[in-house]
């Protein structure tokens, strides 16, 4: 399991966690990804 905390972050790369992984207060980005998930990543 992943869990990245975020502050003060660009919409862009808000938006780019949100495609992997759920956000579930602001800021706060949590999700299982593959290998190939957390290359891009």
């Amino acid at each position: 399991m992943l869990v990245i905390v975020v502050e003060n972050a660009p919409p862009r790369l808000r938006g780019r966690l949100a495609v992997w992984l759920l956000e579930i207060r602001a800021g706060v980005y949590v999700g299982r990804y593959s290998p190939r998930i957390r290359d891009q990543i």
